[in-house]
């Protein structure tokens, strides 16, 4: 088991991004959070146990994140930084097509759409897990608004769409899927929330402007 050179005067997770030997252990720590994460959910994490899988010593973990809580969050801010970068196809539906497609992906890997269940069942009853989960999806719905935004400018929307609806509006019935309806998450289920987020957003739906929605439901 590895020696423990940590300094105690520590920052919060997530608040720096080290380097050399402390980045490894923080990679490896990480990634045996996120696999007890998939294998036992929230309730299960214990950061011992972390250590153990990480081959760290656990004065380290405790010391560095003290917290299943802490750890959670940090996990989440890697995995938000790692996460796939956008598409630009420069046609606004093939770019939501590789947005719902990554989350479609993502959230049917066998370990990464367990690892999500625990992680948002965990938001639900815990106020810092919650905070980290949304900051993560948030971090993600900023990656891809610039899709959006271009789309705009080359005449296919509206120039007041707020981006970051559209982007959400891909991944919501996914989400819905994954989460309550039981509904099979396949590549039909992707296609018709990119195709339905598209058609939404050239016809207004997600327009900024005081009263334009409105008169495009009246019309």
């Amino acid at each position: 088991m590895a020696s423990d050179n940590t300094s105690p005067e520590t920052p919060d997770p997530g608040t720096v991004r080290p380097g050399g030997r402390t980045a490894r252990v923080r990679a490896a720590v990480l990634d045996a959070a996120g696999d007890a994460l998939a294998e036992g959910g929230f309730a299960g994490l214990d950061l011992s146990e972390v250590a153990r899988r990480a081959g760290v010593g656990k004065t380290t973990v405790y010391r560095r994140w003290g917290s299943t809580t802490a750890l959670v969050a940090d996990l989440l801010a890697d995995m938000a930084e790692q996460s796939s970068p956008r598409s630009d196809t420069g046609a606004l539906l093939d770019d939501l097509r590789a947005n719902a497609h990554l989350v479609r992906t993502t959230l049917t890997d066998p370990r990464q759409g367990p690892l999500f269940r625990a992680v948002i069942a965990a938001a639900t009853c815990d106020e810092r897990t919650a905070h980290a989960l949304h900051r993560f999806y948030e971090i993600r719905v900023a990656e891809w608004a610039p899709c959006v935004e271009l789309a705009a400018q080359r005449g296919e929307l509206p120039p007041d769409t707020d981006p970051h609806e559209v982007v959400r509006a891909v991944s919501a019935p996914l989400y819905h899927r994954f989460l309550l309806s039981g509904a099979p998450l396949d590549e039909e289920a992707a296609e018709r929330a990119a195709r339905a987020a598209a058609a939404a957003a050239r016809a207004g739906a997600y327009r900024t402007t005081p009263g334009a929605r409105c008169a495009i439901i009246e019309a």
